[in-house]
């Protein structure tokens, strides 16, 4: 906990990914000190700016680098993870997103933060089925990145019931905006016209703009009634895949999408990672990817409303825009991701 007088200090761990970049440029823009964790100096690079963030390179599951990060912490922002587009195992998925966040969330009790915020995911629904889902939704996670990040959650749950961690749980649903490489690599595929859409390309896809996603864990870190609590995040409502891909194709100057059967998707797909794997690069296309095309994500933000007072000031065409106005021009900075996720 800062001594008395100081400003107030937050951690962000996984600093140099998009959303903790912009995570943490939001929380010094408020005054405080932020203490910029991640595994790779790389990624962490833009950031290193006198005066602006305290730099910790290393791994957070390394007690004496996470005791060293929590020092005089009086909130942690938790965004490190194996996370979708990784080439990690399912055990590394485990050791990271389970047990990390328990010796995590250890330390940060003993450190005596005020406020423990964990970034989670929509994906841990898996497939929803009755869409809008809602945060007493049944969870039915398919992938190791699903699966582990639920696990998480349980994980954060006991230590707020058993051991009083001040935690609050967020589920972003798909965050975009500028220094998203998903985000760039959507661009660029409708740009080129690869961008193909699953039958009728009805499935709804739930997002959020970057600048609401990072208001949401203000609002998380500072909200008496929030903590306990799991709490989705996304848009006002849900857009088609379709809807999505036709609001980039009319920014960027290309023609609309072209519709594929989905068998023919999925062949492509596994073609694709037969291909690309003995590069030991991502393909365009995976099994894994094709969730974006077919998955219907669609979610009930009324506990975001009401839980934190937060509501999303982007709509998907004011977003978009935005995002395509800064890969228009020079870049202040991007995110420099080692192993981008695919769409």
């Amino acid at each position: 906990m800062s001594p008395v007088g100081s400003p107030e200090s937050v951690l962000v761990t996984g600093a140099g990914g998009f959303i903790g970049s912009h995570l943490a440029a939001d929380q010094h823009s408020r005054g405080r000190r932020v203490v910029a964790l991640d595994l790779d100096p790389a990624r962490v690079a833009h950031l290193e700016q006198p005066g602006r963030f305290e730099i910790v390179r290393g791994d957070f599951l390394d007690p004496a680098v996470a005791r060293g990060a929590l020092s005089e912490i009086d909130t942690v922002f938790h965004l490190a993870a194996a996370h979708l587009g990784s080439r990690a195992s399912e055990a590394d998925h485990w050791r990271v997103n389970v047990e990390g966040v328990r010796a995590l969330a250890d330390a940060a009790r003993e450190a005596g933060v005020r406020r423990f915020v964990h970034c989670s995911t929509v994906g841990v629904f898996g497939r929803v089925q009755d869409p809008p889902a809602d945060e007493d939704s049944p969870c039915r996670p398919e992938l190791a990145y699903e699966r582990t990040k639920l696990a998480g959650e349980a994980v954060v749950k006991a230590a707020i019931r058993d051991r009083g961690l001040p935690a609050v749980i967020l589920r972003p649903a798909w965050v975009y905006g500028p220094g998203c490489p998903r985000t760039e690599k959507l661009f660029r595929l409708v740009r080129k016209g690869r961008f193909p859409v699953a039958k009728a390309g009805d499935a709804l896809r739930h997002c959020i703009y970057i600048r609401d996603m990072v208001e949401a864990f203000n609002r998380a870190a500072k909200a008496p009634a929030a903590v306990g609590e799991v709490i989705i995040v996304g848009d006002e409502l849900p857009t088609t895949v379709r809807s999505l891909v036709e609001e980039i194709a009319a920014l960027v100057g290309s023609r609309p999408p072209h519709s594929l059967p989905l068998p023919v998707l999925r062949l492509a797909a596994l073609l694709g990672e037969l291909a690309f794997r003995p590069l030991g690069k991502e393909p365009p296309i995976s099994r894994r990817s094709i969730k974006f095309y077919t998955n219907s994500t669609a979610f009930d933000i009324a506990k975001a409303r009401r839980v934190l007072g937060w509501n999303p000031r982007y709509d998907l065409k004011t977003g978009l825009a935005e995002t395509f106005r800064f890969l228009s021009s020079p870049a202040p900075w991007r995110v420099p991701l080692s192993d981008p996720a695919t769409v």
